[in-house]
């Protein structure tokens, strides 16, 4: 019975998969990273992934996404489903192989924390923000660590437990078993919401972007935080660049459509 619920639920996340890879083509307005964000959020979480797809960020209209994605709680999930999107593809990743080398859970967990973080790190905030700001490697690499460590630490900190429960109680460690994929689902899902708090925090402050657009980057749905430094003194590396008027283009439709924080 639960291979039986475990495959449908994959067969259903492909299928899910598929369609946002063909909605995301009529997306001009979603930055490049989310999308790929997005897909791979929808291939963990099928159609929950789908639901916060459509929920926080599918512009309800043409035109409308800067205002549609402004309240801080989209932003805040632009920011977990970006960790989520790299970290979860390191710590699969990893999985599959240490399963296959029947290594003990501890060190099991040990090298999928470190995969988890560099993938997360390297592919999904460095090199893109490097891209995005201007910037050198070398200075995305230094910005980017602390909010990648404390993001992925709170997502293991639900994971982790999670995946080791149910691989224990449902007896599955294979990746050839469609329970094995089922469990990493399930457990990638508790890991995102024990990591929204600190995602929503690390937002408000300016340390990451949240769901942005393709033309302006999130700044965490709020207007003082459009034209001031964050909290702790500083503007936060993905904020350099940004253009005034687009700033304004968003208070504006923020303000025009009653978006409140």
């Amino acid at each position: 019975m639960l291979q039986t619920i475990a495959t449908i639920w994959l067969v259903s996340s492909v299928i899910c998969t598929i369609w946002l890879a063909y909605e995301l083509r009529r997306q001009p307005a979603i930055m490049k990273m989310m999308k790929v964000a997005w897909l791979l959020i929808t291939l963990y979480l099928g159609v929950v992934g789908l639901w916060l797809y459509v929920a926080s960020c599918r512009e309800p209209e043409p035109g409308t996404h800067d205002a549609f994605v402004a309240p801080m709680w989209k932003q805040a999930v632009g920011s977990v489903m970006h960790c989520v999107a790299g970290d979860a593809l390191g710590i699969v990743a990893a999985a599959t192989v240490t399963s296959w080398l029947s290594l003990p859970m501890a060190q099991d967990m040990v090298v999928e924390y470190i995969a988890g973080f560099l993938v997360g790190w390297l592919l999904f905030q460095t090199i893109p923000m490097m891209r995005m700001n201007g910037t050198t490697f070398t200075q995305e690499l230094r910005s980017a660590f602390v909010a990648e460590l404390l993001s992925l630490t709170f997502m293991v900190m639900g994971m982790f437990p999670t995946m080791a429960y149910l691989m224990n109680v449902w007896n599955v460690m294979s990746p050839a078993d469609p329970t094995f994929w089922f469990v990493m689902s399930t457990s990638i899902l508790v890991g995102s919401l024990v990591a929204y708090p600190i995602n929503w925090w690390m937002v408000r402050r300016g340390m990451k972007h949240g769901m942005g657009g393709s033309h302006v980057l999130g700044q965490g749905g709020t207007q003082d935080h459009a034209h001031h430094p964050s909290d702790n003194g500083h503007d936060g590396h993905h904020q350099e660049g940004l253009p005034e008027h687009n700033v304004h283009t968003v208070r504006d439709k923020v303000t025009q459509h009653g978006v409140n924080e």
